[in-house]
C-alpha cells in the first residue's frame, strides 16, 4: 500500500539557532520555553533535523512520502519584523529539501500571520515559485484568530492559490484556565484550541466569504465530528430563539455542511479504530488523510494502526494516499530511491 503521511514536523539547525535567539512576544513565553526545551534535547532535535535518518526510518516502515512542516509554534511567537524573514528563510530551506528528495517529501510553508499582507505574499510564493503543498498555521497568533478581519488578505491568498491551510494546535490563547494539571498541552488544550479556531471559521461566516478555502485539521478533526449533529441542532435553536441575546451571522449552510465542504481531517495521534469509524461516517473517506505527528507519536504504531484498522480497500487507499494526493497536489507514483 502506498503511504503518505501529512503532519510530519521538522526543523533546520539554522532555523533553531536563529529562533532561539529571538525575544518572544508577551503571552507566548511558557509555550515557547517548552518547545525550545524539546528542540534543544539531543534526541528530539536529531529527529527534527536529521532527514537522512528519517528516510531510513520511512523505508523500514514502508512510508513513501512525508509532508513536512516546521515544528510548532513556528514563527508565530515572534515580532513580525523577526518572523517574516525567518519564515521566508525556512521556506527556502524546506523547498530545497523537497527538491533534493523527489517523491519522498512534500512541504507545508510557514507564514507569519502577525503581518497578514506579508503572510499572503509568502503563501503565494510558497505554493508558486517554491512549489510547496500548502501552509501550516499554528492556531492563534497573539490570541487572534483567522476569522478576524485583519487576516482576510491571508485567507484570500490561500483560497486564490488553492493552498490548503493546515490548522495545527498550540497552547490555548485563554491560557490561565489550562495552566494547571498539564491541561495546556496535547492532553486537552491543543484539541480544544484548534477545535475552537475551526468553529470560529465556521460560525463567523468566514467560509461564506471564502467558499473555496480548504482547512486541514489533525487528530481526526479535533473532536468536531463527534459534535456535528449537536452543533447543527444548537445552531438552529439559537437562530430561532436566542438571536438577540447571542448575536451570530446568518449562514448560508449548516455548520456540518461547511465542515464537510471545507475541511479535511487527518489521523495524527488518534490510533483508535472506533474514533476513525465515527470520522468516516461523519465526513467520508475522501476527507480523511493518514498522518503520524512525527516526532511526537510513534511511526510504527501509526502505520500498524492504518494497516490493521477494519477498513475496506477503498477506505484504506483513500486514507493512505489518495486523499493527500488530491488535497496537497502530490503526484502519485512509485517511491524514489533514497
Amino acid at each position: 500500500m502506498r503511504l503518505v503521511a501529512v503532519e510530519e514536523h521538522m526543523a533546520t539547525e539554522e532555523f533553531l539557532r536563529a529562533a532561539h535567539g529571538l525575544e518572544v512576544v508577551p503571552g507566548d513565553e511558557t509555550e515557547t520555553a517548552l518547545m525550545r526545551a524539546v528542540e534543544t534535547s539531543p534526541g528530539p532535535r536529531a529527529r527534527l533535523t536529521d532527514l537522512d535518518a528519517r528516510l531510513r526510518e520511512m523505508d523500514a516502515l514502508g512510508l513513501d512520502t512525508a509532508v513536512l512542516s516546521l515544528n510548532p509554534p513556528g514563527v508565530q511567537p515572534y515580532a513580525a519584523a523577526d518572523a517574516v524573514p525567518l519564515a521566508r528563510e525556512f521556506n527556502d530551506a524546506l523547498a530545497a529539501v523537497v527538491r533534493r528528495y523527489p517523491g519522498r517529501f512534500g512541504g507545508l510553508a510557514t507564514v507569519a500571520p502577525q503581518d497578514p499582507a506579508a503572510a499572503a505574499e509568502e503563501t503565494e510564493r510558497a505554493v508558486g515559485s517554491l512549489g510547496l503543498a500548502g501552509i501550516m498555521i499554528n492556531s492563534h497568533t497573539g490570541g487572534r484568530y483567522l476569522d478576524e478581519p485583519q487576516f482576510a488578505p491571508l485567507l484570500q491568498a490561500a483560497e486564490a492559490a488553492r493552498a490548503p491551510v493546515y490548522l495545527h494546535p498550540r497552547a490555548p490563547s485563554m491560557f490561565a484556565a489550562y495552566r494547571d494539571h498539564g491541561l495546556s498541552g496535547a492532553i486537552w488544550g491543543y484539541q480544544a484550541e484548534a477545535g475552537l479556531h475551526a468553529m470560529r471559521l465556521i460560525l463567523s461566516g468566514t467560509l461564506d466569504r471564502h467558499p473555496e478555502l480548504t482547512v486541514v485539521l489533525g487528530h481526526l478533526g479535533e473532536g468536531i465530528p463527534y459534535w456535528l449533529r449537536r452543533i447543527d441542532n444548537r445552531y438552529a435553536f439559537a437562530r430561532r430563539t436566542a438571536g438577540a441575546a447571542t448575536p451570530m451571522p446568518r449562514l448560508s449552510l449548516t455548520p456540518s455542511e461547511y465542515f464537510r465542504r471545507n475541511f479535511v481531517i487527518t489521523t495524527s495521534g488518534i490510533d483508535d479504530p472506533d474514533v476513525l469509524g465515527l470520522a468516516l461516517r461523519a465526513v467520508g473517506e475522501d476527507s480523511v488523510m493518514f498522518a503520524i505527528d512525527y516526532p511526537y507519536e510513534d511511526p510504527a504504531t501509526a502505520v500498524a494502526f492504518l494497516r490493521d484498522a477494519p477498513l475496506t480497500d477503498v477506505q484504506r487507499t483513500a486514507i493512505g494516499h489518495r486523499t493527500a494526493e488530491r488535497v496537497f497536489g502530490i503526484a502519485p507514483g512509485n517511491r524514489s530511491p533514497s
